[in-house]
């Protein structure tokens, strides 16, 4: 039992990540793009992204699967996709059973077309930080190339690489929140001590 709980947690955070890529450091590129003078402001309209992922959109999809008792049918093999579908289908009336699966095929396909525009996004401004403008045309055939790579290698070891990659994003992350916690607090104080009154930034 002792090691299910363990792999399940584990199991747990690792798709926790992927879902809202808390930790990662990925986010802070798409929230630095906008123009304000207000960075702790912006850092805490990001906090609402994990909270809306999380709690309202991944705790549902959690209590449909649970409700419906599919998830029962893991031994079978069904899992992710799959099992979200069987439980919109399981929780829908005969004649309504579309609905559900239609639900779920649109919000997968919404699901990776912003994921894949999203990273593409990260990984050129990161490209153009690190090497310059001149290496963003070839990241972005290598990407391109990854993508239709990705798409025909097993899930499993998609997974894998995924893990590994935010391991590593999340560890020099880590670092760099560590090195600029003095900034952040210093930010958050000054903020935080003073009256805000709406600006147009």
């Amino acid at each position: 039992v002792g090691m299910a709980f363990v792999e399940a947690l584990a199991g747990g955070a690792e798709r926790a990540v992927f879902s809202k890529e808390a930790g990662l450091g990925s986010a802070p590129i798409a929230q630095a793009a906008p123009k304000t003078k207000e960075p702790v402001r912006e850092g805490l309209v990001a906090m609402l992204e994990p909270f809306i992922d999380t709690v309202v959109i991944c705790m549902m999809t959690a209590l449909v699967i649970s409700l419906t008792g599919v998830w029962e049918t893991w031994e079978d093999g069904t899992n992710g996709a799959a099992l979200t579908k069987a439980a919109f289908d399981a929780g829908m009336p005969e004649n309504f059973k579309w609905v559900g699966r239609y639900t779920v095929a649109i919000g997968l396909i919404l699901f990776a077309i912003s994921t894949a525009i999203s990273w593409s996004y990260y990984g050129d401004r990161c490209i153009t930080f690190l090497i310059g403008p001149k290496a963003v045309l070839p990241y972005r055939v290598c990407y391109v190339f990854a993508l239709f790579l990705g798409a025909n290698l097993s899930g499993g070891v998609v997974w894998q690489f995924a893990d590994i990659a935010n391991a590593a994003m999340a560890f020099w992350h880590i670092v760099g929140l560590i090195g600029l916690s003095g900034v952040v607090v210093t930010l958050y104080k000054d903020y935080f001590s003073r009256d805000h009154q709406p600006t147009e930034d």
